[in-house]
């Protein structure tokens, strides 16, 4: 089996972050990553122990839900609230950031952003990027890693192929939960 790139890699990250995301209008997640080490995770959501935009739908003001807190802020959040430093590191996101993330991006010190899916990439955010020398790539997702659910429902389907004694199913339920670890160890 061929590894994945490191791109590929931290980019399906950020879609594992992204299926925590509690915001019916957009799930977004980001991995904020040194050295090929992830150091911080986050996906956009309500403040920590508030109300979420799935329990009561979304909060909207001019046209933006105000509960949620971005992606890429959580990651970022995350860093200072555990002393992380996030200067000269690279930020992974399933989608271009929006402008106000993208200034706490260069204050942070982010050297560059790769991200999956454009979103109403904002102009201003893009000059800013430039201006600032922060690299920007996007990195579409080759295939979006499976989540959870999708495993349990293939195992449940092999569990009941059993049923016919074939030594092929056997050897297929091996197959899949040894894919399964093998993403969840990233190799």
């Amino acid at each position: 089996m061929e590894r994945i790139t490191w791109n590929q890699y931290f980019i399906s990250q950020s879609y594992l972050l992204k299926s925590r995301s509690t915001c019916q209008r957009l799930a977004v997640g980001a991995v904020v990553v040194r050295d090929k080490r992830m150091i911080a995770g986050g996906y956009n959501g309500s403040v920590s122990g508030g109300v979420h935009c799935i329990d009561e739908g979304c909060y909207v003001v001019d046209g933006h839900c105000v509960r949620t807190i971005h992606a890429e802020m959580n990651a970022l959040l995350q860093c200072s609230k555990f002393g992380v430093a996030a200067e000269g590191a690279e930020i992974y996101v399933t989608h271009f950031p929006c402008l106000h993330c993208t200034k706490a991006i260069i204050q942070a010190g982010i050297k560059a952003v790769y991200y999956s899916e454009d979103y109403k990439n904002n102009p201003y955010a893009i000059e800013l990027l430039q201006q600032s020398g922060v690299r920007m790539q996007k990195v579409p997702i080759e295939v979006e890693p499976m989540n959870v659910d999708q495993h349990q429902l293939v195992t449940k389907l092999l569990e009941k192929l059993e049923s016919y004694n074939d030594p092929e199913v056997e050897q297929l339920k091996e197959e899949v939960d040894l894919s399964f670890a093998y993403n969840d160890r990233g190799q």
